[in-house]
């Protein structure tokens, strides 16, 4: 698969797995969080102008480690050593539907976490193994067409 994530287009919405060992992060308004190792997965957005410009900021973020300023909450983790993004599931349309999403992802969550501008419970999720089937399956729930994007050759 194509790990140019340059090319991806359009505006949607997106998953990002992270494979982690355990450890304890704080995350700037939530406090100290502790995470279990395994796989976690943040379901955001992209709908403005730029397009995927946020998905793209968050891969970049992940290789390099390196951030100007944390700005979500989901730069806490992408910065740390103890998480690797190792795939991004991510569908194109104009429909504010991450928190439909969200809401359709099984999994442990992480309250608060990814969700200070709605009313969900949270925008993160835990699982002991790789999430691939029921990610793929809430998008399925959402009526989108996912395109999953490998970029850890572990998984």
């Amino acid at each position: 698969m194509n790990k140019d994530i340059d090319n991806i287009k359009g505006k949607g919405v997106y998953c990002l797995v992270l494979r982690n060992t355990a450890c304890s992060i704080d995350v700037g308004s939530l406090g100290k969080v502790d995470f279990r190792s395994g796989y976690h997965f943040y379901v955001g957005s992209d709908l403005g102008q730029g397009g995927f410009k946020r998905l793209k900021r968050h891969v970049r973020v992940s290789r390099s480690k390196k951030v100007s300023r944390l700005h979500w909450h989901i730069d806490y983790l992408l910065t740390s050593p103890s998480f690797e993004l190792v795939s991004v599931i991510y569908a194109a349309t104009p429909l504010r539907l991450e928190c439909l999403l969200a809401g359709g992802i099984g999994g442990e969550s992480i309250p608060g976490f990814g969700c200070s501008d709605c009313s969900c419970k949270s925008h993160l999720f835990y699982c002991s193994s790789w999430p691939e089937t029921e990610v793929m399956e809430a998008f399925s729930g959402c009526c989108l067409q996912a395109f999953l994007m490998q970029l850890s050759e572990n998984e």
